[in-house]
């Protein structure tokens, strides 16, 4: 054969450095570019005149503003302070214990992630709110406010601490109980020097992930926050309101400080959990104790009961003819083309937008993480390409939604076009969720023996032929995950495209938004519904073609 048809004209490894390359042009443009436009912009007059910190000082010599940012920081500190305990005795339950019911305990919990953040703010207006049938509960408090918002972060963020939480508990070594219960140590001692120690770093993680998204959260302040100002509709109000676009990208860098903070403490935080990990380590195996069984599952019980209910009182709402006279049911609320101009469009435009995100942002994320780990590419690209992919979990959604408008309505941009489009918030979404994505493809990576490749390539195999027909189906479990979290998360999303939208591509989030601004709050718990029984629906397909069609490809795994 000649030599020319066996060796290919472009070497592989020339290839993948293109391709990563490309990658990275891509995730500046997606996440760099928006952030160096909102910091110009905070550097800038109304007319695009440099003015250096002007803008800070104007931003921190006002007591209105300088309020917002205090309010923001202490709900955020109150809430992180309720809900990290909480969730910790909760994935204490989940595995430590012998309770029953340990797999609908979970589903329970994980409810809210399912749903807008601002529809537990929506269920305590019918709770507590002016006509609420138990507001006397409140001993004449209102719950337009701190209260309002601290209770719906605190149900909004239980979630994610239970998830951080609990894995931290799963890693304990069986080990150190089993000596400790050798050594006759008591249960309280027990608990105090192994357990609390094995999962301080992950209760810590969890706290300043609660804290990051309650800061961050725009859904909630906006529906229940009355006239308690906060960053997250600051920026709003300055954005929208005032059309003050240099003040608002100031309260967007403010609100970007925190965040930043946060994401580097808790990398510095789980790098020191890695640490702890033994590779002989051996599973922790509660035993039997009917009395911390019984009182675990009665708290576990409390807590989900609460979270069912902020649920089921949107979703009883939704159906209610007219709150709190007349509680006959209607499916007169589901009419929505009496109360939101575009009627069902919002929410079909949110399906659309959502199936985009999950299909371009899945091949995007996997395609990208593959590049990274699997290929032959030069240090510093693979170094640059991976710390753009792990950029978006710093920047908070609202931060990355104000860099979108500053970045595409820049004098001259060539992306003005897209401005209010189903494609720049796409981009955005994919952009905003972009690092859970790459963080699950990596993970799925690494698992798989790097002799594929070595084989493939000891084969004269192109590396784009072993990634088609050998690592995409392994990894299609995984690749599904993905797909799925991109899909729920583009369904509920609302702090990264409250600035982005246009006449003919609104949201079902902001078309809740909307109409419990326009005081037709019933219609606004019936779209938040819609997305809930949707977001969940997606998950149970997935847990379905996850059982039933990619077990098989599994298979390799079991001996």
């Amino acid at each position: 054969m000649n030599e020319s048809f066996a060796r290919p004209l472009v070497r592989e490894s020339t290839i993948a450095n293109a391709l990563v390359a490309t990658l990275i042009v891509t995730l500046i443009l997606m996440i760099g570019w928006p952030l160096w436009a909102l910091l110009s912009k905070s550097l800038q007059d109304g007319t695009g005149a440099f003015i250096g910190l002007a803008n800070f000082r104007t931003y921190f010599s006002t007591p209105s503003m300088v309020a917002a940012l205090v309010n923001s920081l202490w709900v955020a500190a109150l809430t992180t302070t309720i809900v990290v305990p909480l969730a910790f005795v909760y994935a204490y339950a989940l595995t430590r214990s012998r309770m029953p019911g340990k797999g609908l305990f979970t589903a329970l919990a994980l409810l809210p992630i399912f749903a807008p953040s601002l529809l537990s703010a929506i269920s305590l207006i019918y709770l507590f709110g002016n006509q609420g049938f138990l507001k006397e509960l409140l001993l004449g408090h209102s719950i337009y406010g701190p209260i309002g918002i601290v209770f719906a972060e605190s149900c909004y963020c239980f979630p994610h601490a239970v998830m951080i939480i609990a894995t931290g508990l799963r890693l304990a070594d069986g080990r150190l109980y089993e000596v400790a219960e050798a050594l006759g140590t008591r249960p309280s001692r027990v608990f105090f020097t192994i357990t609390l120690p094995g999962v301080r770093y992950a209760a810590i993680s969890a706290a300043f992930v609660v804290f990051t998204l309650v800061i961050t959260d725009f859904g909630i302040p906006k529906v229940i926050g009355g006239q308690f100002s906060v960053l997250a509709t600051d920026a709003y109000k300055q954005i929208v309101g005032q059309q003050n676009f240099e003040m608002g990208a100031v309260v967007g860098l403010v609100l970007l400080v925190p965040a930043i903070l946060a994401f580097f403490v808790d990398r510095h935080i789980q790098k020191r959990q890695v640490a702890l990990l033994s590779a002989r380590a051996v599973p922790y195996e509660p035993k039997p104790a009917p009395g911390r069984d019984l009182a675990l599952t009665l708290f576990c019980l409390a807590i989900a009961s609460v979270l069912v209910a902020m649920l089921g009182m949107a979703i009883w709402a939704s159906f209610i003819r007219y709150w709190p006279y007349n509680l006959s049911l209607t499916l007169a609320n589901y009419e929505f083309e009496n109360f939101e101009p575009g009627a069902w469009g919002p929410y079909l435009t949110s399906l659309k937008m959502a199936g985009l995100v999950a299909v371009l942002g899945t091949a995007l994320i996997f395609t990208g993480a593959y590049l990274v780990e699997k290929t032959k590419v030069a240090a510093p690209l693979r170094g640059i390409a991976h710390f753009l992919a792990m950029l978006p979990m710093a920047v908070p959604g609202l931060v990355l939604g104000l860099g979108y408008v500053f970045f595409i309505n820049t004098k001259g941009s060539p992306f003005g076009v897209l401005y209010g489009t189903l494609a720049v918030l796409v981009i955005n979404t994919v952009a905003h969720f972009y690092t859970v994505g790459h963080i699950t493809a990596t993970t799925a990576l690494k698992q798989i023996d790097p002799e594929f490749e070595a084989v493939s390539s000891s084969l004269k195999v192109p590396f784009w032929v072993t990634f088609r027909r050998v690592t995409m189906p392994i990894s299609m479990p995984a690749i599904l995950d993905i797909a799925v979290y991109m899909f729920v998360n583009a369904m509920t999303t609302i702090s990264a495209v409250i600035f982005l939208y246009g006449p003919a591509t609104k949201l079902a989030s902001i078309s809740v938004i909307h109409m419990d601004e326009s005081g037709a709050t019933a219609p606004a718990a019936a779209m938040a519904t819609c997305i809930v029984l949707t977001a969940i629906a997606a998950k149970l397909i997935h847990l379905v073609m996850d059982k039933l069609v990619f077990e098989r490809l599994q298979a390799w795994r079991r001996r």
